[in-house]
């Protein structure tokens, strides 16, 4: 299967695939949710890892860890919005449902636009919990990071809404923008 020609962010919904959530607060106030199809169909391992971080099925020493609590602690206008580093908060922590890091699964699908979703890393095969969601067309990061879903409808209002935030130093939000829900559809 070539990722080729396919616009990722717009292509039919696969009814098959796990739908997931973040219900986002800004500052204090609820943003509102972002929903999410994970592209299970193209990259099943990597969209596993994410799904279980989303529903807390996942658990570390019995208890469970994902994105719940979890901020968004790097923000990029017209480029991206980057959480998942629930371990430590600052883009330095690395967890995986398959152990500390996991290899590249496929780069079948391309940064094509906004409302993408794809896994942040420090180099090649060095995934773990760390994601990013597109705020436009980002075709340099593509043969690099695994895109594995895509944010549905309204959602994508969310994204702009934490995409807007002022940043201070290393594009980091000046309010806390964090996952205060998430789960399974």
């Amino acid at each position: 299967m070539s990722g080729g020609g396919v616009e990722w962010h717009q292509r039919p919904a696969n009814a098959k695939n796990p739908i997931v959530f973040f219900d986002v607060t800004i500052g204090t106030i609820p943003a509102g949710r972002i929903k999410m199809e994970l592209f299970a169909d193209i990259a099943p391992k990597t969209a596993e890892n994410f799904r279980q971080f989303c529903t807390g099925e996942f658990r570390k020493n019995g208890l469970p860890v994902g994105y719940k609590g979890c901020q968004f602690h790097r923000i990029i206008k017209d480029f991206m919005i980057q959480a998942g580093d629930f371990l430590k908060g600052d883009g330095s922590g690395c967890l995986s449902i398959y152990g500390s890091k996991f290899e590249d699964e496929n780069f079948i699908a391309k940064h094509t636009g906004p409302g993408l979703l794809s896994m942040a890393n420090s180099g090649p095969n060095t995934n773990g919990c760390q994601f990013f969601l597109t705020c436009a067309k980002c075709d340099w990061l593509d043969n690099k990071h695994v895109v594995f879903g895509r944010v549905l409808g309204d959602g994508l209002l969310v994204l702009r809404k934490i995409e807007n935030v002022a940043t201070g130093p290393n594009n980091r939000p000046k309010l806390p923008c964090i996952i205060a829900e998430c789960g399974e559809m």
